[in-house]
């Protein structure tokens, strides 16, 4: 089962993380934006497959982004 999963990237000090709001507590960092976009992947489907192990079932992906620009 394939589905596109909406991910939130934000900066930290040191790092980056991101998170899946369609499947809390899923979470991963990385030293660049790239490689925790990549550990986010395996995050998410070794999530997965834990929902599936615990006969759990999986939530949609619903979450969508827009960015917009608001003058300051």
């Amino acid at each position: 089962m394939n589905r596109t999963w909406t991910i939130l990237l934000e900066r930290t000090p040191h790092n980056w993380a991101a998170s899946a709001p369609d499947l809390p507590g899923c979470v991963a960092t990385g030293r660049t934006r790239s490689a925790t976009v990549r550990n986010m992947h395996d995050a998410i489907a070794l999530h997965i497959h834990g929902l599936m192990e615990d006969g759990l079932p999986i939530p949609k992906a619903t979450t969508k982004v827009e960015t917009i620009r608001v003058a300051a």
